[in-house]
């Protein structure tokens, strides 16, 4: 554990509201409460992450550790998990850049997807000087079954004196593969096709974000490979707003995200979820 920390506080995770250009390394923390759920009731997520920039290349970082209090019954014990992502990208005179990814549930003691790995490979390509083009390919494997993603992404930048906005659009199409029958995917589609929209403004020191994801998905990456959602979950809807304000090389940022999903296992509908999260990174 010591070993993973300082590790990742050598490079930063950037959120999904915020655009980091320099190197930096985060620490953040998540406050989860479920309603209408009968398998969890609140959870915790403490993550610390890193970003690092040399010369083309780009090294990222990111370890999570979470905790959340389940029901009992049905559940035994309360859940506790860990996870890794990692991302390294490079970017080529011209335009074209590669992203390769690899994240990891390194722990988890009730899911049955402990132990899962996820690898991605992309492609971005900026078409103009402020606009850009994404597509990145994940698989997910998981011992009794498979997950192949596919991300097509769209950016846009746009400058006004002291105001700088960008846009995004994201598609996701998702596709499960049983190895074998299990309870986690026999009540989930074989495939989903899931898009978002994202909006990130500064001007001067403070930031404003809001994005939402429509149409069902299960077992999605999330985050360009920074999430992965492997519980037994079936998304419908995701909406988010956050703000920041950076004090010299300091940036503090809070965010509400709100999640609607079916528990499919038990076919359990209408369970919120409601996360509080903060963020304090530090730019150098």
């Amino acid at each position: 554990m010591k070993i993973i920390l300082l590790i990742a506080l050598s490079t930063s995770l950037f959120g999904e509201f915020y655009e980091s250009i320099h190197s930096s390394i985060s620490t953040y923390y998540e406050d989860k409460s479920y309603s209408n759920s009968k398998q969890k009731t609140s959870g915790r997520t403490y993550g610390v992450a890193g970003d690092l920039h040399y010369k083309n290349s780009e090294y990222k970082f990111a370890y999570e550790n979470a905790k959340a209090i389940t029901v009992k019954p049905p559940l035994s014990k309360d859940l506790e998990m860990q996870k890794i992502f990692l991302k390294y990208a490079y970017a080529f005179d011209g335009g074209l850049g590669v992203n390769v990814n690899y994240l990891s549930v390194l722990d988890d003691n009730i899911a049955i997807t402990d132990g899962g790995k996820a690898y991605g490979f992309g492609a971005t390509y900026k078409f103009a000087k402020r606009a850009s083009l994404n597509f990145t390919q994940f698989h997910t494997d998981y011992e009794d079954f498979d997950v192949e993603q596919s991300d097509m992404k769209i950016a846009f930048k746009v400058k006004f004196d002291s105001l700088k906005l960008k846009l995004g659009a994201i598609a996701k199409y998702i596709k499960i593969d049983d190895n074998n029958v299990n309870a986690y995917t026999k009540n989930a589609n074989s495939s989903y096709l899931t898009s978002g929209i994202q909006a990130h403004l500064n001007y001067v020191s403070y930031h404003l974000g809001a994005g939402a994801y429509f149409g069902k998905r299960a077992f999605a990456i999330m985050d360009d490979g920074f999430k992965v959602q492997h519980h037994a979950m079936e998304f419908d809807r995701t909406y988010a707003l956050g703000f920041g304000k950076n004090i010299d090389a300091l940036a503090l940022r809070f965010q509400y995200i709100y999640l609607r999903a079916t528990e499919l296992p038990i076919q359990n509908s209408n369970v919120t979820i409601r996360t509080i999260r903060l963020v304090a990174t530090y730019k150098f």
